[in-house]
């Protein structure tokens, strides 16, 4: 079963108003510990978020703008180099994720938007309910292997073949399947099906095939 954000999210939003200064901004982070703040509207729905790389361009940005050459990523940084409350130097819109996504989806949506954690809402009122950072998602490789293991049964059931058949192993997220099959293209599937279950670093199916059915599908 595919783990969502709920299984392995913070319950705890650290998050301020629009109206909090740069200077709450710093403190607020430092006190938590924490890279990025969310800001909430009087309702308590995230409009945007306040990370660190947002208030040191204070330090980084250039004062003098750079008139019509400068671009729009350099007048959007230059006017949060000026801000000095959360809705001037926040980024926005605020890119969230419900109880419900799944974890391999916030981890995409982490990397896509080079961002280290996410507000997580309320899918029925847009409310801020937690918080799911990098390190959270890297729990689903610290799944059981037990759990791991029936996954693995369930996906080579999926693809019409008996799991008793075959011999898996687990060994700090990568599996490997041995048995024997009858096609070539099999192995390929099992293998596609596995690298999906959470918590599998990498499966490698080490099985024997009665004929070569990709040669076969190649040629044509």
């Amino acid at each position: 079963m595919a783990l969502q954000v709920k299984d392995v999210m913070g319950v705890v939003a650290i998050a301020v108003h629009p109206e909090a200064t740069f200077a709450e901004l710093v403190t607020t982070m430092r006190r938590f510990k924490v890279g990025a703040v969310a800001v909430i509207d009087g309702r308590g729905r995230p409009i945007g978020v306040v990370s660190e790389d947002d208030l040191l361009l204070k330090e980084t940005a250039v004062s003098a703008g750079g008139g019509v050459f400068e671009g729009r990523r350099q007048r959007r940084e230059h006017e949060k180099a000026g801000g000095t409350t959360a809705r001037e130097i926040m980024t926005s819109p605020a890119i969230t994720v419900t109880r419900e996504t799944p974890a391999r989806e916030a981890a995409r949506l982490m990397h896509d938007n080079r961002v280290k954690q996410l507000p997580v809402i309320d899918s029925a009122s847009g409310r801020i309910a937690g918080t799911v950072h990098q390190a959270d998602l890297l729990k689903v490789f610290g799944r059981p292997a037990c759990d791991i293991l029936a996954d693995v049964a369930a996906s080579i059931a999926a693809l019409g073949l008996d799991p008793a058949a075959f011999t898996v192993s687990v060994d700090t997220g990568t599996v490997r399947v041995r048995g024997r099959l009858a096609g070539r293209s099999q192995a390929a599937r099992l293998a596609e099906a596995g690298r999906r279950i959470e918590g599998v670093v990498d499966l490698k199916v080490e099985a024997v095939y009665d004929h070569d059915d990709t040669a076969r599908t190649a040629s044509r």
